[in-house]
């Protein structure tokens, strides 16, 4: 992908992001970046080899709001990202990502820019999440693809990380977490149909131990749960 195939609204963007917002996530970049290498670099691998089964059949460019420090723009080769916090763009750039400073819900960049807009382990941090998809669907080429790695309430993962938001936990205080049936709803306000869905890590929390296949469908008790949906067509009256 080239980053001349997109226009960005950085001018509109500065507008609206004022430099005395900082985003929570960078006093933690640090401690959260390496988490991949640590205690979360299995599930990453086995959360990686989901989404490259997909990756062949997405159409380009691609854009991952909540980029983060690029750790899985990396890994599947999406070379955009968008990101609020200044200390994880300033990682996604050191891994080759062009990274765009902004929120979700931002218009970052012109209409029908993107061919597939990726939103991994993002959305349950989002302050708008319908405006994030909304946003999603307007940037995307009428082909497009919107792809969403999430963790859901219903499974053990979910159940732990909102134990922890409710202990205040640096990391998931700030999280909100929903339901595969909510992802749907959300989904088709913004305007999308669900097209395919794939369930992975459902080794436990705390004793990942060896790699995993995903399975295509929807499973409650899996970890990590991938939703790809394209744009519903708009029929002219």
């Amino acid at each position: 992908m080239s980053s001349t195939n997109y226009k960005t609204r950085q001018s509109k963007a500065g507008m609206k992001q004022h430099n005395s917002d900082v985003s929570p996530f960078d006093d933690l970049a640090l401690e959260y970046d390496a988490w991949f290498d640590k205690e979360g670099s299995l599930a990453f691998l086995i959360e990686v080899q989901a989404f490259k089964l997909l990756l062949p059949g997405l159409p380009k460019p691609w854009l991952e709001i909540g980029v983060g420090s690029g750790r899985f723009a990396q890994a599947l080769g999406i070379e955009t990202g968008a990101d609020p916090s200044i200390k994880l763009l300033e990682m996604a750039r050191k891994r080759g990502i062009t990274a765009f400073r902004g929120k979700g819900e931002q218009e970052l960049f012109e209409e029908q820019s993107f061919g597939t807009v990726f939103l991994i382990v993002t959305f349950c941090f989002l302050e708008s999440p319908l405006d994030v998809l909304k946003e999603a669907n307007r940037i995307l080429i009428p082909s497009g693809k919107i792809v969403l790695g999430l963790v859901l309430r219903e499974s053990s993962w979910g159940q732990l990380y909102q134990l922890k938001k409710a202990q205040g936990h640096r990391f998931y205080k700030f999280a909100t977490f929903y339901s595969y049936d909510e992802m749907v709803r959300l989904l088709v306000r913004a305007g999308f149909v669900i097209e395919k869905t794939f369930s992975t890590l459902f080794q436990q929390p705390g004793k990942v131990e060896h790699a995993e296949e995903p399975e295509e469908g929807y499973f409650p008790d899996a970890g990590f749960t991938i939703i790809v949906a394209g744009k519903r067509e708009v029929i002219a009256t």
